[in-house]
């Protein structure tokens, strides 16, 4: 296949839409994997350091009393979603950071940074107030007070760690872009350790440590935020951090960076709330069907994560490497990655589908030895091995559109797919009102197959439109940096 060069001004005569003229030089499946998986694995690895800090707390809790449990449980499904969709602004700086290394633009990172931090600061006091007076969320409800003191006592303990971790994924999320994915990993897996020692001693009152139980957890993992922090600034005099000229001089907010940040950000921070709301929201509807079917669906959500965190990580790392290949004007290996990144996912997703399949009952047996529980999660982990493949290649095109500067559109997407569609349905069919018998457990699965499936579609032949259009691409990357 021949390519045309790039002119000097970015200027092609052949079609926008035009896979085959799109300038630069088209890759192989093979050339174009190898830059992702070295940006990958640390990020692989990240993901699944930050999973072991809450399967502490959850173990840590759950230990000490089932209402300690319960009420961590709670907070979490107030924090995370809220976390997401604030932190998610500020992912908005890792695309824009690879565009602006791509185009031999480090120099102006640095404003990008600066005013990335305010963002940062103004979202550290919503959230506060979010979870200072999340008692509310609580009541209204109607949940146990016992269980929801503990859970509003350990939001009002990790809250003081909010502005730290804030700032630290904004910093974070430049470094990804920067290519420099190891320092996260480093950092997340150096705090493991600590958050262990420091959930222990304050939830059982260890080592002089006065005794928290679940609350205790919301207090470790506030300190372990403070102290991610540090080690994030210990990394500033770098090169890297130096080259983007963040130093140069102090800046107060300018409008209209920050108001490109939020464009870009906040469809970012907004699709991963709607995605991660839903999966609350359907633990709540489950929790109300009794104990064995909250236990089989909480099972299975933590083995569904388990096999999400790789296609989504390396998504990630396709969005920084499209990115890059953008901002340099090498459209057609950015065409080149988004395929072999999509390729990769089916090939991964079979794989799993089959590990999930033939392994199903020892997995299940992992969690727990309940026969009610196991045979609902083993039926429940066929749902998670079916629909696989949808999942895993919606996380790598939505990772590899951010690539491309394009999140407004897959965010209205996955407000259709998993509110208009996955929760309608999987309500409809867990009451019986379709089939005429309760689903239960099994409808609400369903509903997400198909509301993700939908998610899928829409998302892959948006990347297919996207990576071959040379002028929408260059529209979208126009947007200022």
């Amino acid at each position: 296949m021949t390519t045309e060069p790039t002119s000097s001004d970015g200027a092609n005569p052949a079609p926008a839409h035009s896979a085959i003229n799109l300038p630069g030089q088209k890759q192989s499946f093979r050339q174009s994997l190898a830059p992702l998986f070295t940006l990958g694995w640390p990020m692989v690895l990240t993901q699944f350091f930050i999973m072991g800090t809450g399967f502490i707390d959850t173990a840590m809790a759950g230990r000490y009393s089932a209402a300690d449990l319960a009420g961590v449980s709670l907070g979490g499904n107030v924090l995370w979603p809220a976390f997401m969709l604030l932190t998610g602004v500020t992912m908005a700086l890792a695309p824009i950071t690879s565009h602006l290394r791509g185009a031999n633009k480090m120099g102006d990172i640095g404003h990008q940074i600066r005013q990335g931090l305010w963002l940062s600061l103004a979202s550290s006091a919503l959230m506060m107030m979010l979870l200072h007076n999340a008692g509310i969320v609580y009541e209204w409800t109607g949940i146990e007070p016992v269980i929801a003191d503990i859970a509003s006592d350990y939001l009002y303990a990790i809250s003081w760690g909010v502005p730290p971790i804030i700032i630290y994924v904004a910093l974070r999320h430049t470094l990804e872009g920067l290519g420099q994915t190891r320092p996260p990993m480093l950092i997340a897996g150096s705090v493991l350790p600590l958050n262990g020692f420091l959930n222990y001693a304050l939830v059982y009152g260890e080592f002089g440590f006065p005794e928290m139980g679940g609350v205790g957890c919301g207090w470790a993992t506030a300190i372990v935020f403070w102290v991610q922090l540090l080690l994030m600034l210990l990394l500033l005099p770098k090169p890297y951090f130096k080259a983007t000229g963040l130093f140069k001089k102090f800046e107060l907010p300018i409008l209209s960076t920050c108001r490109d940040i939020l464009k870009l950000g906040i469809p970012i921070g907004v699709a991963i709330f709607l995605e991660m709301a839903l999966f609350g929201v359907v633990g709540f509807l489950v929790a109300r069907l009794g104990v064995i079917d909250m236990a089989a669906h909480s099972i299975a959500g933590n083995l569904n994560w388990m096999t999400y965190v790789i296609p989504m990580s390396i998504g990630s790392a396709a969005s920084i490497r499209i990115g890059f290949l953008v901002g340099s004007g090498d459209l057609a290996a950015a065409r080149s990655t988004a395929g072999a990144i999509f390729k990769f996912s089916i090939g991964y997703a079979l794989v799993m589908s089959l590990v999930l399949i033939g392994l199903r009952y020892q997995l299940v047996s992992i969690f727990t030895n309940d026969p009610e529980v196991i045979a609902i999660a083993i039926v429940l982990i066929l749902f998670i091995a079916v629909y696989q493949t949808i999942d895993d290649a919606q996380a790598v095109i939505i990772g590899a559109l951010r690539g491309y500067k394009d999140t407004t559109v897959p965010m209205i997407f996955g407000l259709v797919g998993y509110w208009f569609l996955a929760l309608p349905i999987g309500y409809l069919l867990a009451e019986g009102l379709i089939t005429g018998e309760p689903l239960r457990v099994y409808g609400y699965w369903a509903g997400i197959a198909s509301g993700m499936f939908i998610v899928a579609i829409c998302v892959g032949i948006r990347l297919r439109h996207i990576s071959g259009n040379k002028e929408k691409i260059l529209l979208l990357s126009a947007t200022k940096d």
